[in-house]
């Protein structure tokens, strides 16, 4: 077998570049905040409906 042979550095905290999770995970927070309007508004209109 190949032995593989790594540099290992020390993690730093806080040294790791997070915007891409960031605007992800704060696109995901906004569309799950349409989705449950939304449904909300779904569910008044079906109850006003008498459906």
């Amino acid at each position: 077998m190949a032995t593989h042979h790594h540099e290992t550095t020390e993690h730093k905290v806080g040294t790791m570049d997070i915007s891409e999770q960031q605007r992800t995970f704060a696109g995901f927070i906004k569309l799950a905040t349409w989705t449950t309007i939304l449904s909300i508004l779904v569910l008044i209109f079906l109850a006003l409906a008498n459906s």
